[in-house]
């Protein structure tokens, strides 16, 4: 019979964070709300991209576990939202659906940005937890070099523009909803 670990579930336990980072067991509170929104930013796109499959599902007029399919088949965001625009192109959606629809991509693009920002970058704090800056994990090709690593501070302003983009997200959720019952779409 397999073990159970400290946490109650069988198989091995997860490692220590002791293990994981250096720097003090307990960080600050600008560490932990940072964390948090980082957090609730990457729900908050998930459940939003998500609704894609409905969008697919009435304009490609499948069923939503086809939907579903074409969805997880497309492994990119980008993917994902250039199918829901050209599908929303096509002559036989009227010209008031196709514009709502594609100002709702239009958004999401934009609204992806700083949420791939977030995504793929490394954070920093200080000992207290209360200065942190988050380094990019990308390259940028110059004309006779390369860059990595841009730095930039996670300060307040940066605490308001993620906080902006998760209610923005919502906002986008709340409007591809609407679509999706507006216009009868598989759901």
């Amino acid at each position: 019979m397999p073990e159970m670990n400290k946490n109650g579930s069988q198989g091995t336990p997860p490692p220590s964070t002791e293990i994981l980072h250096e720097g003090p067991a307990k960080l600050g509170p600008r560490f932990q709300e940072i964390l948090l929104l980082i957090g609730q930013l990457n729900y908050t796109w998930t459940n939003t991209e998500s609704l894609l499959i409905y969008l697919i599902a009435g304009l490609a007029r499948v069923d939503k576990e086809t939907a579903i399919v074409i969805f997880l088949t497309l492994n990119t965001t980008r993917a994902r939202i250039e199918l829901v625009e050209r599908l929303s192109k096509l002559a036989k959606n009227p010209t008031d659906r196709r514009r709502e629809i594609l100002s709702v991509t239009e958004q999401l693009t934009r609204q992806a940005k700083l949420r791939n920002k977030y995504s793929h970058c490394i954070y920093s704090f200080d000992e207290t937890g209360t200065s942190g800056s988050t380094q990019l994990m990308r390259i940028f090709d110059a004309k006779d070099d390369i860059r990595y690593g841009k730095i930039e501070e996670l300060d307040d302003a940066e605490v308001r523009k993620i906080t902006n983009c998760i209610n923005d997200i919502k906002n986008t959720n709340t409007t591809i909803w609407r679509l999706v019952r507006e216009y009868s779409y598989p759901h």
